[in-house]
């Protein structure tokens, strides 16, 4: 279990005083969930997902996986994947290396890692392109190498924000169904920020709206 227990935080405002973000936020996903958050622009929902992956630190309250208190840990102490709207692929790297390069960085011999990374990318349905620069992809399939390269290590939880957003509605609609079902089959906890309850519908099991501070269920 994946579990945010009493996090407050608080951003500073316009007029330089403490503006409350979150305000005992509590939140729980299970092994082979996808919870969804949705809220308004500047609602909090990043930063709740830059706290879980620990790239910041809430004011108070703590975030336990499988059991353990890994509020102090380091973000790659955590074994948590994050994906982002831009991809963030590296552009030196062709298909195949990008999708190996996490197995790499473990001490995954390059050669094991790569043929991982081709077994990977033929089930993602991107078989014999794994020579191909990241460049000569559209958008969706950049999206399905990134997805790709983050459950290739098989961390822990899968953070996604916004994963869609800056690719057009088409390619959104036809992505939300096949990453709910990529998740899905390697049995992933996975939390969904997202602004769209459309998206939410399709991919998440439950949702929770962040306004004021405050999560609230949506279903």
């Amino acid at each position: 279990m994946l579990e945010l227990r009493h996090i407050h935080h608080h951003w500073t405002g316009p007029n330089g005083q403490p503006q409350p973000l979150l305000l005992d936020v509590n939140l729980q996903v299970a092994r082979g969930e996808t919870v969804a958050l949705l809220g308004a622009s500047g609602s909090g929902k990043s930063t709740l997902l830059k706290i879980i992956a620990g790239l910041e630190l809430p004011e108070s309250g703590s975030v336990w996986l499988e059991g353990q208190d890994i509020s102090a840990w380091p973000p790659e102490r955590r074994r948590l994947a994050l994906m982002f709207q831009d991809y963030v692929l590296f552009p030196n790297l062709n298909v195949q290396d990008n999708v190996a390069f996490g197995l790499v960085e473990q001490g995954v011999p390059r050669n094991q890692a790569r043929e991982r990374a081709n077994d990977l990318l033929q089930r993602f349905g991107l078989a014999g392109r794994g020579s191909d620069p990241v460049a000569t992809f559209s958008g969706g399939e950049q999206q399905r190498v990134a997805l790709a390269r983050a459950l290739i290590t098989q961390p822990r939880a899968l953070l996604l924000d916004e994963p869609f957003s800056a690719l057009d509605s088409e390619r959104r609609e036809s992505l939300r169904a096949e990453f709910a079902q990529r998740i899905a089959e390697h049995g992933m906890r996975a939390v969904l920020v997202t602004h769209d309850e459309a998206e939410a519908r399709t991919m998440a099991s439950a949702a929770w709206r962040l306004q004021g501070g405050v999560l609230s269920p949506l279903w």
